[in-house]
């Protein structure tokens, strides 16, 4: 059983709440809600743990000094065991997704994938850091829309894919929520980058408006459940970076990480619903609870 816990730890299981959204705001967006979706959501889980492992496998001599309680520098994980995690976690995430979605979600896997490995070996200390996060982020949601509205266009008889021009139309309208999440991804991201040595105060006042402009953007004029779900997401988000605007403290700067992560679930829910599917945006928001809950259990940062 601690082994098990141990590995749930180096992925940060609990974050992986934050993630199914991702699809499914995506595949809102473009019409395409179908049986291919919970898939594809279970590759995008698949995909962020393998991210995780890799990143504190990148990250293991950092953590040494910075946080030797961490699974690989305590001793509990091994770092060859993390880096196999890593590679087999992404391999199935790819495999899940090209057998869910096709050679069109596998158009979008596979950059999806090498984006969350550049991150974690290469861009993540540098300025390019909250800038190819975002675009993982926003990769994850079109690939809620890679496959298509398959209601919508044809299908070859022999494949069954989706030909014509609906799957295209389908990642266009889903761009919206793909930068929508994008841009609340840089905030966070670009607060964790503080949550060891603490923030300066200009970057809380970045972020908070970062997130202002998020929420309006997932407002629906005629809908209130979007609207009651973006305010809910600004307000705990936005309080955790007020606070850090007043205590600039590693502590403080971490907590609001975690309120971007697990608050995460409302902005995808608010999305969601504005795209039409009210009772799967309620659904996907009410995941924000739970990862909070299970955050006092493991870190999601």
């Amino acid at each position: 059983m601690s082994r098990l816990a141990d590995l749930a730890e180096l992925v940060r299981a609990p974050a992986a709440l934050s993630v199914p959204g991702d699809v499914l705001a995506g595949a809102a967006a473009a019409g395409a809600l179908d049986r291919r979706t919970p898939a594809l959501a279970g590759a995008s889980v698949l995909l962020y743990w393998a991210g995780m492992a890799a990143n504190d496998w990148a990250d293991r001599r950092l953590d040494a000094v910075e946080r030797p309680e961490r699974p690989i520098p305590s001793g509990r994980i091994h770092p060859v065991a993390a880096f196999g995690a890593a590679a087999g976690l992404t391999a199935a995430g790819l495999a899940v997704a090209g057998a869910a979605g096709g050679r069109r979600a596998t158009a979008v896997a596979v950059p999806l994938a090498a984006a969350i490995w550049g991150y974690d070996l290469l861009a993540k200390n540098t300025a390019a850091g909250p800038a190819v996060m975002a675009a993982c982020r926003g990769l994850d949601v079109l690939l809620g829309a890679s496959p298509g509205a398959g209601r919508r266009g044809t299908r070859d008889a022999g494949r069954g894919a989706v030909r014509g021009p609906s799957a295209g139309r389908g990642l266009v309208r889903a761009l919206p929520a793909a930068l929508t999440v994008a841009a609340h991804t840089w905030t966070v991201t670009a607060l964790s980058r503080r949550e060891v040595s603490g923030a300066d105060r200009r970057l809380p006042r970045a972020t908070l408006a970062g997130t202002a402009l998020v929420a309006a953007s997932a407002l629906s004029r005629t809908d209130p459940v979007p609207a009651a779900l973006a305010a809910g997401y600004a307000t705990r988000y936005g309080s955790a970076q007020a606070r850090v605007l007043g205590d600039p403290s590693p502590a403080r700067v971490r907590a609001a990480v975690g309120a971007g992560i697990t608050g995460l679930p409302a902005l995808q829910g608010a999305l969601t619903a504005r795209a039409g599917a009210r009772i799967l945006g309620l659904a996907v928001a009410a995941a924000a609870p739970l990862g909070r809950r299970l955050a006092r259990l493991i870190s999601p940062t």
